[in-house]
């Protein structure tokens, strides 16, 4: 009873909701000529906070289900080439990614037979506990630049 419990708490904490801002949240109503904005004072736009969210989750859920996975390169790998989508069609490939890698994380997870507490045999000690936990809190600290970013760009409420 306690695994299914602590199985249905990260699938919520990955969801957001509770003490977090929930992603998708985050990201509507942003006008396209606000997505590449970087306020002054801060080093990113809603864009690069987007693209950064969605490369490290999806390299932990590669690291978390792919033995052959790579990491990108740290720190040029993890952040787009660009400080504003190239177009529409890019920001929304990037929701829909984020999404479906979220929601993969949230299927691991979730899954009686995924062992949340042993060790990933490619890795150095990691569990799929613990790259849950790291893919919502990385998610987390995130969408809370993202509404910094959104209030000094006049966009939230």
């Amino acid at each position: 009873m306690q695994e299914k419990q602590l199985r249905q708490h990260l699938g919520e904490l990955l969801s957001g909701g509770n003490a977090h801002l929930d992603w998708k949240s985050a990201f509507t109503g942003i006008p396209p000529k606000l997505r590449g904005v970087r306020p002054s004072g801060l080093p990113y736009s809603i864009w690069e906070l987007l693209e950064h969210m969605r490369i490290a989750q999806l390299d932990i859920l590669e690291f978390s289900r792919n033995p052959k996975h790579a990491s990108p390169d740290w720190p040029a790998g993890y952040w787009p080439k660009t400080q504003a989508p190239p177009n529409t069609a890019a920001w929304n490939k990037s929701l829909k990614f984020f999404a479906r890698d979220l929601a993969a994380m949230k299927k691991i997870v979730s899954n009686p037979r995924t062992d949340l507490f042993a060790r990933i045999p490619h890795g150095t000690g990691q569990s799929v506990l613990r790259e849950a936990l790291l893919v919502a809190d990385h998610n987390a600290y995130h969408l809370g630049q993202v509404l910094t970013v959104r209030r000094l760009v006049g966009n939230w409420k």
